[in-house]
C-alpha cells in the first residue's frame, strides 16, 4: 500500500481530507494522512512561511523513504514577500496568465527547492506539490445548485451561479480582497453563517469528487496524480 502524507494549512483542508480524500483513495491501495503546516491542533489556519514549511516537507520524506508528500494549501494565502515567501508566488500573481499556468509556476518552484534540500538521488516524484487556485471555497462554485442546498441556503443558487458566470473556471475566481471564492460566499451568507470547516465540506460531499473534477482543471490533474500512485 502507497503511504501519502499530505500537508494542509488548515481545518477545512484537513476535514477533507480526512472524510472526502482518504475514503476516494483508499480502493487505489492508498494510505493517507494529513498534516498542519506549521500550526498545531489547537491554534490551526493561517500558512507558514516557506522555510518552514519546506522544513517539515523534508523531514518526512527523509524519515519515511518510501512515503509520498503533497500539498494542499491556497494560493490566495500565501505570503509572496519577505522572509515567509514561498517561491515565485510574488511572479505568479504578476503574471497574466490563466490560474492553471499560475499554479504550475509555484508548483515547479517549490518542487526545484525540496528536490535541492533532498540532494542528489532523489526520486521527484515522491513530492507533488498542489496549490489551490484560489481557495478551497472556489470547488464549491462547481455547482452552484448543490452547494446551495447542501448549506440550507437554495435561494442563494442563482446568486452563486452568477458569480461562478464571471469565470472560465471556478479555479479562476480571483484573489483580490473582496473577490475570493470564501469572501464571495461570506458576502451572500453571511461570516457566522458560513461555518468554513464544516459548511465546506457539506459542500463538497454534495457536490461530489465527480462533478468538481469536470469544472476544475487543476483538481482534476492532482488527483489523477495521486489515484495513479499505486501504479509507480
Amino acid at each position: 500500500m502507497t503511504r501519502l502524507i499530505v500537508h494542509v494549512e488548515g481545518q477545512t483542508e484537513e476535514e477533507f481530507v480526512n472524510q472526502v480524500l482518504a475514503p476516494h483513495l483508499r480502493p487505489y491501495a492508498i494510505w493517507s494522512r494529513v498534516t498542519l503546516l506549521g500550526n498545531s491542533r489547537r491554534h490551526r489556519g493561517g500558512i507558514t512561511g516557506w522555510t518552514s514549511a519546506r522544513n517539515e516537507i523534508v523531514r518526512h520524506l527523509k524519515q519515511d523513504r518510501n512515503c509520498i508528500v503533497t500539498t494542499m494549501v491556497d494560493f490566495y494565502g500565501l505570503p509572496d514577500e519577505g522572509g515567509k515567501a514561498w517561491p515565485s508566488r510574488k511572479e505568479a500573481s504578476e503574471r497574466h496568465a490563466s490560474a492553471l499556468e499560475r499554479a504550475r509556476i509555484v508548483e515547479n518552484a517549490l518542487l526545484e527547492d525540496v528536490r535541492e534540500q533532498m540532494g542528489g538521488g532523489f526520486d521527484g516524484r515522491r513530492f507533488i506539490p498542489y496549490l489551490m487556485m484560489h481557495e478551497f471555497e472556489a470547488m464549491l462554485f462547481s455547482d452552484c445548485k448543490k452547494f446551495s442546498a447542501a448549506i440550507g441556503q437554495p435561494s442563494l443558487a442563482t446568486s452563486f451561479q452568477d458569480i461562478r458566470n464571471g469565470f472560465s473556471t471556478p479555479e479562476e475566481i480571483n484573489d483580490t480582497p473582496d473577490g475570493a471564492p470564501s469572501k464571495r460566499i461570506e458576502q451572500l451568507v453571511g461570516p457566522r453563517r458560513y461555518q468554513k470547516p464544516l459548511r465546506g465540506v457539506q459542500g463538497v460531499k454534495a457536490i461530489g469528487l465527480t462533478g468538481i473534477r469536470a469544472e476544475c482543471p487543476n483538481f482534476s490533474c492532482w488527483l489523477s496524480r495521486l489515484e495513479n500512485l499505486s501504479a509507480n
